[in-house]
């Protein structure tokens, strides 16, 4: 089992834990890029069975896979036709937003339950075993949903982040960056996949998840403790 940890981003004892945050974060973040251009008029999506929280429509298992591997991966992009909104430029950069913004409610409520679980000491009577499966649970809910959202917001292709930023430039700015996207790609593939790269740029980044579990824990303790 020793050989295997060292093979994967995360250790085998909680790869399960790992899997069921994952498929959480993913379906939901997904579903939220779907259900938003739904509703907003385009129903590319819709026709193709991505309106739904079934994790099997959302989940790419080779993302999957490679995250557990590398601690980088992916799900199923949702299709998206912005020509269909009747306001395309503003609409895009809400469906877009939304995903995103789904893992940080995701990590919201991940801290607002171990805060309300902590005071209410409902659990102190659980059996150790347990207590440490929801220690872990809740350390990956918290920690890879708020890691995903700061990720995506990453203004490279093909994240969220770089369809934000493409809609709030003005239409020469975005005709440059359609020219150079292909390039925008390996820009982000090189920043993951170079140790490098990685730790002077990317790392230092997604670091600010820690910033973001203080001020969720600052912003609910006073509901429970006064």
């Amino acid at each position: 089992m020793e050989g295997l940890d060292n093979l994967l981003a995360y250790p085998v004892a909680e790869l399960p834990f790992v899997l069921l945050v994952l498929i959480i974060a993913f379906t939901l973040h997904e579903f939220a890029h779907a259900y938003s251009a739904y509703k907003f008029g385009d129903d590319t999506a819709y026709k193709q069975g991505r309106v739904t929280l079934n994790p099997a429509s959302h989940i790419d298992f080779f993302g999957m896979f490679l995250i557990l591997i590398a601690g980088f991966g992916w799900a199923k992009p949702v299709p998206v036709m912005s020509s269909r909104f009747k306001r395309p430029r503003l609409m895009s950069i809400v469906v877009s937003l939304v995903g995103p913004l789904s893992n940080l409610l995701l990590m919201a409520i991940g801290v607002f339950i171990v805060s309300a679980l902590n005071f209410s000491g409902i659990l102190n009577d659980t059996p150790l075993r347990y207590i440490d499966a929801l220690n872990v649970f809740f350390k990956y809910f918290i920690y890879l949903n708020g890691m995903l959202f700061l990720f995506n917001l990453i203004p490279l292709p093909p994240l969220d982040g770089y369809r934000i930023l493409y809609e709030l430039l003005p239409r020469r700015s975005r005709i440059l960056l359609d020219q150079y996207s292909q390039w925008g790609v390996l820009v982000f593939l090189l920043l993951v996949f170079i140790p490098a790269l990685s730790n002077a740029t990317i790392r230092p980044y997604l670091a600010l998840v820690g910033d973001l579990h203080l001020f969720f824990l600052r912003l609910f303790t006073p509901l429970f403790f006064g």
